[in-house]
């Protein structure tokens, strides 16, 4: 073989060795800084079934509770990098191809540029938390849903808009609590490199944690669909007045404990995912 065309080859094994480094740290990283934010989140959720904060439930709440901690600042900048090595991660998918038999299909890269356009956003969201030292511009995701579901209203069509885009976020919802349920996950890890016992607790925290984050998208879902059937935008609900919600139901405040106790688990499936995910 020519020499030249050897080293050509190398240094391609080489780049395509470095890309996958670099992909693979910043997938990890996105998923622990993930992972992060839902523990923050249901820790709120559970106070907050308890009478025990003002705080609000949701991706805000969780930012101003962590820029509290000891070096909070330090750990605002690392959580918004690790999400930047998210939003990375899912634009590798998107331009290559994620694992899997179907990792190149046009389905699965149409998720995958859905999943970088949210990760940039929340990137962008909590990095400007950072820069601003806790200074959150955008407002809770409640004011935020509804500001967004009132302009959406103002629109030619806008009812159906939103009514569609309810029916989307609960069709999701379903879509993440019946394949955590079923462990669909089992195909992105490797299980092999699990002990038994490991592995159980695995399950647990993802079918668990999977059913809680579902139940939680389905019901924000509902909400829309409310706001546009009833042409009120404040019926609209962002993370906070979701889980909020669940207090009000006959079961009261104990179902939120569920809930809250559920997306607990599903920041602990995070780290999981983070040790184990094959990416």
């Amino acid at each position: 073989m020519n020499t030249s065309a050897m080293a050509q080859g190398g240094r391609i094994r080489a780049r395509r060795a470095a890309r996958g480094s670099v992909t693979e740290g910043a997938a990890r990283a996105g998923l622990a800084a993930r992972g992060v934010i839902y523990l923050l989140v249901g820790a709120l959720a559970l106070q907050i079934a308890f009478g025990d904060t003002g705080e609000q439930a949701d991706r805000g709440g969780a930012l101003a509770e962590l820029s509290q901690k000891p070096f909070g600042a330090v750990l605002l900048w690392a959580l918004g990098i690790g999400l930047v090595g998210m939003a990375l991660w899912r634009l590798s998918e998107m331009l290559f191809g994620s694992v899997g038999k179907d990792g190149r299909s046009a389905r699965k890269r149409l998720l995958a540029t859905a999943r970088f356009a949210f990760y940039v956003f929340v990137a962008y969201s909590v990095l400007s938390f950072a820069a601003n030292r806790g200074q959150s511009g955008g407002g809770s995701s409640d004011r935020q849903s509804q500001d967004a579901t009132a302009r959406a209203l103002e629109m030619p069509a806008g009812q159906w808009l939103v009514g569609a885009a309810g029916l989307a976020i609960i069709a999701a919802g379903g879509w993440i609590g019946v394949r955590a349920v079923l462990r669909k996950y089992h195909d992105k890890l490797r299980l092999g490199q699990m002990s038994p016992r490991t592995r159980r607790l695995v399950d647990v925290t993802g079918v668990a944690g999977g059913a809680a984050r579902g139940l939680v998208f389905a019901v924000a879902g509902v909400f829309a669909v409310r706001a546009a059937v009833d042409y009120e935008p404040d019926r609209a609900k962002g993370l906070d007045d979701t889980l909020r919600s669940f207090a009000d139901t006959p079961l009261g405040p104990w179902l939120l404990v569920c809930v809250a106790a559920g997306l607990v688990l599903f920041g602990v499936f995070s780290f999981a995912m983070a040790r184990w995910r094959r990416v």
